[in-house]
């Protein structure tokens, strides 16, 4: 898919990933770029961006902002939010503002925005995942969940819109360097490499997009048994 003139909507654009993806896509020459958030500030002061408040948990704003951004093309589900809670003992509101947002949220959208995908040829459609939405991680069962289900839908919209000749993007990436990964002591990619990895995805008309070494391991792992994906197991249960 050709970038150069398109229009392009990003959710979750005001900070992170969001405000890389919006520098990016100016970069790669879209003619517009739709930087959503609740606010509905652009991270960015540039004519060929235009700011739209959009929460993604709130179907009337979803449908308030198809209504005005009709001409998008590209459509980037990045919006999400990490709780960090355990699944047996954690908060089932916080839980389930973690579905709400990283999975309800990029289907409500996908689905409030396909006229304007079909309009516009096909487009493509990318959805913001996690290498959690392959592997669980202790503290993050929550987060994990809602982002295996987020790649499970995007699995089934490719096949819904493939008619249309929309392409699907599933991304998948490690802890990256935003205010949600604040505070850990780990390796963390740039935002901007992220942005650009994505990019290129819908440029190539990959299905789904590896950004870093931790994904790409955790596709490669998840035919393997429990044991080998979680070789601690072993020693949590002779505690």
């Amino acid at each position: 898919m050709n970038l150069e003139n398109s229009s392009i909507l990003i959710t979750g654009a005001n900070r992170g990933i969001g405000a890389a993806l919006v520098h990016a896509s100016i970069n790669a020459g879209a003619r517009r770029v739709y930087a959503t958030s609740r606010s509905g500030r652009p991270p960015v002061d540039d004519d060929r961006v235009v700011g739209l408040a959009l929460d993604v948990t709130d179907p009337a704003s979803v449908a308030a902002a198809a209504e005005k951004a009709t001409d998008v093309s590209v459509l980037v589900n990045n919006a999400g939010v990490a709780a960090r809670q355990q699944l047996v003992t954690g908060d089932l509101d916080q839980m389930r503002l973690e579905m709400e947002t990283n999975f309800w949220g990029p289907l409500l959208v996908t689905r409030a925005f396909t006229p304007a995908l079909a309009r516009a040829g096909g487009g493509a459609v990318v959805t913001v995942a996690s290498v959690l939405a392959m592997t669980a991680f202790e503290g993050a069962g929550s987060y994990a969940a809602s982002k295996a289900a987020a790649w499970s839908a995007n699995d089934g919209i490719r096949l819904e819109l493939a008619g249309q000749g929309t392409q699907v993007v599933t991304a998948f990436l490690a802890s990256t360097d935003t205010d949600m990964m604040s505070g850990w002591d780990v390796f963390k990619n740039d935002p901007a490499d992220v942005a650009a990895a994505i990019l290129t995805a819908v440029r190539e008309g990959a299905d789904e997009v590896f950004v870093d070494d931790d994904s790409r391991s955790a596709k490669e792992a998840l035919a393997s048994s429990v044991a080998v994906r979680y070789p601690d197991l072993a020693a949590a249960r002779t505690r």
